[in-house]
């Protein structure tokens, strides 16, 4: 007499084979890919290591859409007194814009207050009076240039050093030459906040050609973190445990009898994926509940309930560089202002900044305290600037602006109190320290112990690698 089946009960095994197996979003494939990535940690084989790492770890703010140094971090004297006056052809002459025409456009100041703060005296605007606070402790970028006029582009651009989708990004780029060190827990990380995601998705923490092990993985924002992180219904932890055995099996089975390939690795010699699967089964909930953390933490980055917000993120970050991952990259979506009946972006700035300010402070003051900003690079910055011209609408506000803008950085080697660049009297280029975006992509591979140059990957016969054949690693932004 045969065995009755349970018609329910095949999917449900199937679904738990298909989460931890082959899952391209989900919790399987993730594990498989940490798996191998601490292998290679684990036995020391980082040939693109180079020489003593300054930032153990990454940890990227990423302001979606564009902040406008004017409003924020670049008080210019002259372009006050010009306001209103035409661009000097001079000045104009070739220069690219999005929207404005730039032999007709008019300069455009700005009603926000500057003051200097710190011994450094590096001025910040009464938006970011947190971000004031710590000024001292950070570096100012401020000619960075941009290839990208365009949104979507421009962040492909930052993040992968090419304006096309197919490039890896550089959390991807840094966590293939340097593994990551977490047990439980993806080596690169993406957190989202926002009214949308960022323009161009995906490709901008993908892996490209990259072995899909080193991609960001998103983690959301409501529910689960990570896709398929529960059981399916109706299996219990011991029906688990039952299966990941036979699965082990199964796979030690198969690959004995399919012998080694050099194009993949060996999964005989990788069943203790499943082991790590069920680790992130109880590693990432205990992760992303803040319950535990003290009032004056959760007070420290301004939170306010325990719901999707910048600040959760900034903290959710320093919990995952903790327990070891490598690269974590926050983006905060909205920050597209070309103007506002208020004058200078009026209140879509004014909100920005107040989700971003406290807790962007808040994450370098806790690593500081923590002893973890000395190795832990901070970056905090959008995908290029603002124009100092006006760009007429309904209303008057800026355009897209690549010749120069500007970042931030803190920890990490990099110097405290600094300001790298100098732009023009109405902000308009650098006047010296200009720094496109490969080097900017150099200087943070260096700073995590890799020569740029060395890192290289190759794919349909070429040898890739995040700078292409450009870049160069700005030293005078070293500590």
């Amino acid at each position: 007499m045969k065995a009755r089946r349970n018609p329910k009960a095949i999917p449900r095994r199937e679904a738990l084979r298909q989460i931890l197996q082959t899952s391209a979003s989900g919790l399987g494939a993730l594990a498989f890919g940490d798996r191998l990535m601490q292998d290679g940690f684990a036995q020391g084989a980082l040939p693109y290591l180079t020489h003593a790492p300054k930032a153990k770890r990454v940890i990227w703010l990423f302001m979606a859409g564009a902040p406008s140094q004017f409003e924020l971090f670049e008080p210019k004297e002259t372009l006050q007194k010009l306001d209103g006056e035409t661009l000097p052809p001079s000045l104009a002459a070739g220069k690219r814009f999005a929207f404005i025409d730039g032999a007709r456009a008019k300069l455009l100041g700005t009603s926000r207050k500057f003051a200097r703060h710190g011994e450094s005296g590096a001025p910040v605007s009464e938006l970011l009076p947190h971000i004031a606070g710590i000024v001292d402790k950070v570096s100012f970028l401020r000619g960075v240039q941009g290839k990208e006029i365009n949104h979507g582009p421009a962040k492909l651009f930052m993040n992968t050093g090419f304006g096309q989708f197919g490039r890896p990004s550089c959390g991807s780029w840094s966590l293939y030459g340097l593994g990551s060190e977490a047990e439980d827990l993806p080596g690169f990380v993406v957190l989202q906040s926002g009214s949308r995601g960022p323009r161009g998705g995906g490709p901008l923490w993908g892996n490209a050609f990259l072995p899909s092990s080193v991609a960001g993985t998103p983690f959301r924002g409501k529910g689960d973190p990570v896709l398929d992180l529960g059981n399916p219904e109706g299996v219990d932890s011991a029906e688990q445990s039952g299966f990941f055995r036979t699965v082990a099996a199964l796979d030690r089975a198969g690959a004995e009898g399919q012998g080694r390939d050099a194009d993949r690795p060996d999964l005989a010699e990788r069943i203790k994926t499943y082991e790590l699967a069920h680790r992130m089964q109880s590693s990432t909930p205990d992760l992303v509940d803040l319950s535990k953390e003290p009032e004056s933490v959760r007070k420290l980055y301004g939170m306010e309930g325990d719901g999707p917000s910048f600040a959760r993120n900034c903290l959710l970050a320093r919990r995952l560089i903790e327990r070891g991952s490598r690269f974590v990259q926050l983006y905060h979506a909205d920050w597209d202002h070309h103007g506002d009946p208020n004058n200078n972006l009026g209140k879509p700035l004014e909100a920005r900044c107040r989700e971003v300010d406290q807790a962007s402070a808040a994450l370098v003051l806790d690593l500081e305290q923590r002893g973890l900003l000395e190795d832990t690079l901070v970056i905090w910055g959008g995908e290029f600037g603002r124009t100092p011209l006006g760009e007429v609408r309904n209303f008057i506000g800026r355009d897209h602006h690549i010749g120069a803008f500007t970042m931030w950085m803190a920890g990490g080697g990099v110097k405290a109190g600094y300001s790298h660049g100098e732009t023009d009297e109405i902000g308009f280029a650098p006047v010296s320290g200009a720094m496109d975006i490969h080097d900017l992509h150099a200087t943070i591979l260096h700073l995590m112990g890799i020569d740029h140059e060395r890192l290289t990957f190759r794919s349909q016969g070429r040898d890739f690698r995040l700078t292409d054949v450009h870049g160069h690693v700005q030293t005078n932004l070293l500590a």
